[in-house]
């Protein structure tokens, strides 16, 4: 595998480490399934897209596809909380909602508002390519998206770790923790998961804006399968790297989603899996870092009950052979 294919893949994992902080928020910290991810991270991806076509300022673009995955999340929690709706099946539904909606957004570029499904960016200037100019003229091309995607979800994962450790921060943890408990504290649970859901959306909104810059196009069928990219990129990165903390969970987060990507260029460029295998091999990841742990815990369990039971035996032997001597 070459150098460039490692970068590219490097830069995809390091964008992709936003949206899976996103995940980790409510996945994690809530405690919600929350499939909305899937048609928030096209949200973004679309805002920013109509935004760069019209003429707009690439950061204020993407700074709107953040505000758009707040609101996106928000009408999640607002679904949950006070339409009584299941938290999967609210997450569904605002997903199948914004389908369409993105459809509507993306034909804003139309003079008639059509509904159309993706924007080519490549002759607009985006996020990279202003970055990309910079770099180039102090000799860091090749390395200039890198270098600033580093610095970009450094700044997230440092904000998510500043913003959980604060009263809110806490009350959302606890909440995910235990809704019963932190309610009998009169704390207003109903607004701290629409908070949290809303900020974890904002964050896949805001890589959606990325990777439809980073690609130069939106489409509406991009954000398919990106709530399974993020818990494989979660539960690679604790696996490696622990999660005894806040901050070393954030940066595992970050660092299993570069992991993750690096993995599946690596096998698609080696040929052991074709493009259409991509969506079902995340999918096995995931299954089997959900399924092993409790198997294995279940075994350990099994095999501490038969290590206590032999020892009894062996208790009851010794205490029967004691009062025969006797």
């Amino acid at each position: 595998m070459t150098l460039p294919a490692i970068l590219d893949a490097s830069e995809m994992g390091i964008i992709f480490a936003i949206m899976a902080l996103g995940v980790y928020i409510s996945f994690r910290v809530l405690n919600f399934a929350d499939l909305t991810v899937d048609g928030s991270f096209v949200t973004g991806g679309a805002v920013a897209a109509v935004m760069i076509v019209n003429g707009y300022s690439p950061i204020l673009a993407s700074l709107a596809a953040l505000i758009a995955g707040f609101f996106a999340g928000c009408i999640t929690g607002l679904l949950h909380t006070k339409g009584k709706i299941n938290d999967l099946l609210s997450g569904i539904l605002m997903m199948l909602a914004l389908y369409s909606i993105n459809l509507r957004i993306m034909g804003l570029t139309l003079e008639d508002g059509v509904s159309r499904p993706n924007i080519p960016l490549l002759n607009s200037d985006t996020i990279f390519t202003k970055v990309g100019d910079f770099f180039n003229s102090i000799g860091l091309g090749d390395y200039g998206i890198l270098i600033f995607m580093i610095i970009v979800t450094l700044i997230f994962k440092f904000l998510t770790d500043y913003f959980l450790k604060t009263e809110i921060g806490l009350s959302i943890r606890a909440t995910g923790d235990n809704q019963r408990m932190i309610r009998s504290f009169s704390a207003n649970t109903d607004g701290l998961i629409i908070l949290g859901l809303g900020i974890s959306n904002a964050f896949v909104a805001f890589s959606g804006a990325l990777i439809a810059q980073y690609n130069q196009f939106s489409d509406v069928g991009m954000g398919i399968g990106m709530i399974v990219v993020g818990l494989a990129s979660i539960i690679i990165g604790e696996a490696i790297f622990g999660k005894k903390t806040i901050a070393r969970t954030t940066l595992a987060v970050v660092f299993g989603a570069i992991i993750y990507r690096i993995f599946i260029t690596i096998a698609l460029n080696q040929g052991i899996l074709d493009a259409s295998d991509q969506k079902l091999v995340t999918a096995v990841i995931v299954i089997l870092a959900l399924v092993l742990p409790k198997l294995i815990d279940k075994q350990r369990e099994k095999n501490r009950k038969a290590k206590h039971k032999l020892q009894g035996k062996s208790n009851s032997k010794a205490n029967g052979e004691g009062e025969s001597v006797a």
